[in-house]
């Protein structure tokens, strides 16, 4: 599965960040991080608050746009030599100068240009979804969506809501969205996955979300998954981060199958790959194995995300040829 082509859109940037890179750039900044590796060097953690522990602690040490662009350079690439040709990573303005606007600038200006050089250089496209964290509130929300509304365009294209899914209700969230929406940016919302269905209609129908991060709980709703497969709401699955952090017990249960299987547009990501040691061919070997797909199931899911990334339309030309192999990179 390794070699064929892939599109990703739920990739958290900081989530997404190789531990030597962590434990490098602590050192240089003699910075204590005990604690969220295990003997191997792998991050550790018990549980989701747990978790949310280690992840805070891996976006402290990265502080500056220099990180920033080194995280990016690595993610990249090794999102490249898993066969993706096209991606979206979620970064949150909130941890890139602390949603102050001239900082956002600067962090983003090094990402962008790093991106631009990895594209040339090892022939993947990404693009950017400035992402608000919902357990830090409202207020913090506008100001990531403030950020978002001034630098949208290039290669930032997408806004999103990622953290902790009981925190508050999506409605909450509406003006950053609207701004947003107004702003020309795709709008995407993280729910069903500790949240139950009800999260993942509120998210589409008081947002206006084209995408749902995760929801997958959707299925305990039939009629939600009827609407939604209506609709053509795209569905950012990530089996192996919910296995991973014990939504779902084993791969054969989880319930991405019977979502495909019911006409809902599901796409596979791999959310945040070190902490789940999982990549895009793991997931896709572990999904072949559980139920049975092949390269045409996957090739037709890598066409639902192009079709929803975004992304104008000539990149989705182009990355479509690429996945229908008309062309090669």
């Amino acid at each position: 599965m390794k070699s064929l082509p892939k599109v990703e859109l739920h990739l958290h940037l900081e989530g997404a960040a190789p531990p030597a890179l962590i434990r490098d750039l602590a050192g240089q900044k003699r910075m204590d991080i005990a604690g969220i590796f295990d003997a191997g060097g792998a991050y550790t953690y018990k549980d989701f608050n747990d978790f949310l522990r280690v992840y805070d602690a891996v976006t402290n040490v990265l502080n500056t746009p220099a990180d920033y662009a080194r995280l990016l350079t690595e993610v990249l690439h090794k999102s490249a030599e898993d066969g993706v040709v096209y991606t979206e990573v979620f970064i949150a303005p909130a941890f890139c100068g602390g949603g102050d606007l001239h900082a956002w600038r600067d962090y983003l200006a090094a990402m962008q240009e790093t991106a631009a050089w990895v594209e040339k250089t090892a022939g993947i496209t990404s693009r950017a979804v400035a992402t608000v964290l919902r357990h830090l509130g409202p207020d913090n929300a506008r100001a990531t969506a403030r950020c978002a509304q001034e630098t949208a365009g290039g290669w930032l294209t997408g806004f999103g809501m990622a953290g902790m899914e009981t925190f508050g209700k999506p409605a909450d969230f509406r003006w950053s969205f609207d701004a947003a929406r107004e702003a020309g940016l795709g709008l995407t919302c993280h729910a069903g996955e500790w949240g139950g269905p009800d999260s993942v209609r509120q998210a589409w129908r008081d947002l206006g979300v084209s995408r749902i991060g995760h929801g997958v709980r959707a299925i305990e709703d039939p009629a939600l998954v009827r609407d939604l497969a209506e609709a053509g709401v795209t569905l950012e699955c990530c089996p192996g981060s919910n296995i991973a952090l014990g939504i779902y017990p084993n791969w054969t249960s989880h319930p991405v199958a019977r979502l495909a299987d019911a006409g809902c547009r599901v796409t596979i990501s791999t959310d945040d790959p070190p902490f789940f040691h999982t990549d895009l061919p793991r997931e896709y070997d572990h999904l072949a194995d559980a139920f049975g797909w092949t390269e045409a199931e996957f090739s037709a899911m890598n066409g639902f995300a192009i079709d929803a990334a975004f992304c104008d339309r000539p990149t989705k030309d182009r990355v479509g040829k690429l996945i229908r192999n008309e062309e090669t990179p």
